[in-house]
């Protein structure tokens, strides 16, 4: 199965192709439903072209839902996009497909997943119009997709990892009510995963009855998060094509070491040996995630239960490794404060994790100094074996 990967920027790009991923779907700017990931702008081509390597694919989320004025941007921009190395266009909105497919006539399409195609009717529509995948609703059962690549035969897509919604895939007005945000545009504010105090008596201003979960007020309304990398074999039984990771919103930390455990797990599941595969898929755990679940695809009471717990943070992400300065230094790229005396662990594309304490740090003028701060330009020095592109954490 192709494991696909987000990206939110070209940090993350890079990142996702370095720790395995098959193919990176990406968004152009006002054109995708996360409208607060960085996203590409429409001049981004060259250095996303210089991003991707030979072999690997390049998707194009334009998944919003399209008023007219966005139809009209669209097509104003069609020359521009046409110069993105692009694999295939994600669509949602079939009047964007129409302006697509008169464009770019020879395209791939793939159905993105907001199109909430969940039985073998609509896949069936959907392939006569024209797409080559299908990008399933998270809510499709696994013996559904079953029947639906059996009577259809089309590519399958699903979401294999991440972030649920509490809404039927993602058509919610709770953002937009509560924060002026409009999820059906790309810019949830995750309304449903905030903390919660509830029954505010009208007598007793400001005195709340809490819902609590241990000594922590709980996210009341937040569902699980995705996890299916151990039903890999139940997925491709099934017919699945793609395995998708979502998470264009979120850290590299988590685009890589979410993609590197898929990606050994697949490469497992195709016959390969991968030492350490259990270490690996234990990574998945050292990511910030809500309580695991298996989504839809069994049996659907769990998901739609919500977790009684909020985020769970046991690792943090502190910088990367760029490119080497001498023997045994190496630019270092500092996302949160590095103090010397840190003991933090390197991660890489197949090194598990090495733990380091001994390693120096340098300002850019080149002197000695007792902490790296984000923003600023650094170098390390260690006698552990690096390269360019490893990951930097400690625990939290």
């Amino acid at each position: 199965m192709e494991l696909v990967s987000p990206a939110g920027n070209l940090e993350k790009l890079k990142y996702a192709y370095l720790f395995g991923a098959d193919a990176v779907y990406i968004g152009i700017r006002n054109f995708s439903l996360r409208a607060k990931a960085e996203n590409f702008e429409w001049d981004d081509y060259e250095k996303v072209a210089s991003c991707k390597p030979a072999g690997k694919k390049l998707y194009c989320a334009l998944n919003i839902f399209f008023h007219n004025l966005d139809l009209d941007r669209l097509s104003e921009n069609f020359d521009r996009l046409s110069q993105y190395p692009f694999d295939v266009f994600i669509i949602s909105d079939l009047g964007a497909l129409k302006l697509v497919k008169t464009r770019f006539p020879k395209a791939r399409l793939h159905l993105s997943t907001q199109a909430n195609c969940i039985n073998r009717e609509a896949a069936s529509l959907y392939r006569d119009l024209g797409f080559s995948r299908i990008i399933l609703g998270r809510e499709t059962r696994l013996d559904d997709i079953a029947e639906i690549k059996a009577r259809v035969g089309i590519e399958l897509e699903v979401f294999a990892h991440g972030a649920m919604c509490l809404a039927y895939s993602g058509r919610c007005f709770l953002s937009r009510y509560m924060a002026d945000r409009s999820a059906n545009t790309g810019d949830c504010a995750h309304s449903c995963r905030w903390k919660y105090r509830v029954l505010e008596e009208e007598e007793r201003k400001g005195e709340y009855f809490p819902v609590v979960q241990g000594e922590n007020f709980t996210s009341i309304l937040s569902s699980r998060d995705l996890c299916m990398i151990g039903h890999l074999r139940e997925l491709e039984d099934a017919g699945v094509d793609a395995v998708k990771i979502e998470g264009r919103m979120k850290s590299v930390y988590y685009t890589a070491i979410v993609t590197r455990a898929y990606r050994k797990a697949l490469d497992s599941l195709g016959g390969r040996d991968v030492p350490e595969l259990a270490s690996y898929i234990e990574e998945l755990y050292k990511v910030s995630h809500r309580e695991f679940s298996t989504g839809f695809f069994f049996d659907k009471e769990v998901i739609e239960k919500p977790t009684l717990k909020s985020y769970i943070r046991n690792y943090e992400f502190v910088g990367c490794i760029g490119r080497r300065k001498g023997n045994d230094r190496f630019e270092l790229v500092v996302k949160n404060q590095i103090l010397a005396g840190d003991v933090i662990e390197y991660i890489g594309p197949d090194l598990l994790y090495l733990e380091d304490k001994e390693f120096t740090l340098y300002d850019e003028n080149g002197d000695k100094v007792v902490k790296a701060d984000h923003g600023k330009y650094y170098e390390i020095e260690t006698n552990k074996n690096l390269k360019e592109g490893y990951i930097l954490r400690r625990k939290s």
